[in-house]
């Protein structure tokens, strides 16, 4: 599985992490909890877990003998802020084209 180091957007890019990710709005679970909602194994949703942690999406705790996964607001927040700021270049960029004179309509 390649590496997708600290970037959230490329880690969401792949459909099982994106389930995953969405499944945790609910709340923590464990990777058993996970891998039982999904078509992909234990094994597979533990790398998949592995990925999202290391782009900031989700932490773990020790809870007993498992291991709990849950969003990490913060690593949310920083992909909002992307998000968000990418949004208001793009409706920045569509007002300055949509204010611009359109041509042959020039005065003489």
């Amino acid at each position: 599985m390649a590496t997708y180091g600290s970037d959230p957007l490329s880690a969401l890019a792949d459909p099982s992490r994106r389930a995953i990710f969405e499944a945790l709005r609910e709340g923590p679970r464990a990777v058993g909890e996970l891998a039982a909602t999904l078509p992909i194994s234990r094994p597979a949703v533990s790398q998949h877990l592995k990925v999202l942690k290391e782009a900031g999406l989700v932490v773990d705790q020790a809870a007993g003998t498992k291991r709990l996964y849950r969003l990490r607001p913060d690593g949310i927040a920083a992909l909002r802020a992307y998000l968000d700021e990418m949004w208001s270049d793009a409706l920045s960029s569509f007002a300055r084209k949509a204010e611009e004179t359109v041509p042959g309509s020039e005065e003489p």
